[in-house]
């Protein structure tokens, strides 16, 4: 702790008005700002040295805590050995050995791994992976693609379209043409503070069955849904809907993309989520956990194949004319090597879930002891991800989830608010204590704001 002050006691302000923030009240921060120094363990320090019990792993990414020591040292040895590598027509051996360590712990079958920077490159990457496999297999007619409504996949063009936040697309046109959604599956009158997956909603999987009505399934290339969407307010899978979605999707010959950006890598107590609820997509992605935030990156996951469709033609000829400069960087790779590693050594992948010690039950006995609260309206949870929905404020969207996250700032907790939900998703280290002293931070916020 004296360390973390000495060193955030010299950190300087800098000069905030060159920085154009990313999903930023820009004006409001700059009057106030909330700037982190140092991190460690499951905490942070901001530039004044003071403590702040980080709730939200960074940004749902540092799921094995901060500054772990196999990581750091991976990372800088990476650095002095080897910055670049082109990845096009070249290749290094710790993007080899990161694909194949991704396989050993995705779902059976799935054992392809192509490499993007982001979750967003990621998602971009997997459409474009569905829409040119149906071409290669003659069937170019499916070019449609389905996302559901409140749905988040990224802030590219494809992931937008697909996508179902409005605010994250309204400004931007039309995007990428020949788009639909199903209805998403919060549905509060019958699932209200329901703990883990909620019982009624599976049917919500058969609005699949209209679209196809619509469309025709020969003009559909893929569904993409996140196993439990997550930056629209922690929305749970009802009991049998993922199941009922494969079902449908394998009926009419759509691949289904299950978006694992938040929820992989032990979110929810396994390694993915498609193990968690026990559904196998056609192609996952994910990023974040991926390198624990350490080092941007992103995957996809395929299924051997889909990947085995694309390997035709001339041997010498470029199956799939896509990638990127930094697919599968040298530091990435080497930063998601140390992250499995830390993964495997401390149970992490499946500390969440039922063959964990009890920390997820824990959690979810912590967060439902909010309902009653002012103004809460509904708790959700599963695994170590908990949303906690505010009855927000008439002409004031988002203000009052607003107030309380700076309240928890205030207090030393890190939150995140997404509408007026405030979301958890703490590391995976997390320890009883700390779940304490969240839950209580949003009481004492939660009862100021009344």
């Amino acid at each position: 702790m004296q360390a973390a002050e000495a060193i955030g006691s010299h950190v300087a302000t800098p000069d905030l008005g060159a920085y154009w923030m990313p999903f930023t009240a820009n004006r409001q921060f700059k009057q106030a700002p909330r700037l982190l120094a140092r991190a460690s363990g499951m905490h942070y320090w901001d530039v004044q040295g003071r403590e702040v019990l980080d709730g939200v792993a960074g940004l749902w990414c540092v799921n094995a805590g901060h500054n772990r020591p196999r990581i750091t040292a991976a990372i800088q040895k990476q650095a002095a050995d080897m910055d670049f590598a082109p990845p096009f027509q070249m290749g290094h051996p710790k993007a080899f050995e990161l694909a194949s360590r991704i396989v050993q712990i995705a779902p059976a079958g799935m054992g392809k791994v192509f490499f993007a920077n982001s979750g967003s490159e990621a998602v971009d990457t997997a459409l474009k992976m569905a829409l040119a496999y149906h071409r290669v297999r003659g069937e170019g007619t499916r070019t449609r693609l389905l996302g559901r409504d409140r749905g988040y996949h990224g802030v590219n063009f494809g992931g937008i379209s697909v996508g179902g936040m409005v605010g994250n697309r309204k400004h931007f046109g039309l995007a990428v043409a020949g788009v639909d959604h199903l209805r998403h599956t919060h549905d509060p009158a019958r699932n209200a503070y329901s703990n883990g997956q909620p019982a009624h909603g599976a049917e919500f999987a058969d609005d699949l069955e209209k679209l196809v009505a619509m469309h025709d399934a020969s003009n559909i290339a893929a569904v993409i849904v996140e196993p439990i969407a997550g930056s629209t307010g922690v929305l749970v899978p009802p009991m049998g809907y993922l199941q009922k979605l494969r079902e449908l999707c394998t009926k009419h010959g759509i691949l289904l993309i299950f978006d694992e950006v938040i929820t992989g890598f032990g979110r929810t107590g396994a390694p993915f989520a498609a193990q968690t609820f026990g559904v196998t997509p056609d192609l996952i992605t994910c990023a974040k956990g991926l390198t624990n935030g350490a080092v941007p990156m992103g995957a996809v996951i395929a299924k051997d194949e889909i990947y085995e469709t694309f390997m035709q033609g001339p041997e010498h000829m470029i199956e799939f004319l896509h990638g990127y400069t930094y697919s599968g960087h040298p530091l990435a790779c080497a930063a998601g090597l140390g992250t499995l590693d830390t993964y495997a050594e401390e149970g992490l992948l499946t500390r969440a879930g039922p063959q964990g010690d009890g920390i997820a039950a824990y959690f979810a006995q912590g967060v439902h002891s909010l309902k009653g609260e002012p103004h809460v309206i509904d708790v959700r949870n599963h695994g170590l991800v908990g949303g906690i929905e505010l009855q927000g404020i008439a002409g004031e969207p988002t203000k009052r989830a607003f107030s309380v996250f700076l309240d928890c700032w205030a207090q030393g907790v890190l939150i995140r608010t997404t509408g007026d939900t405030i979301a958890l998703s703490p590391p995976l280290i997390i320890e009883r204590g700390h779940v304490d002293r969240i839950v209580e931070t949003i009481r004492t916020a939660l009862r100021r704001a009344a």
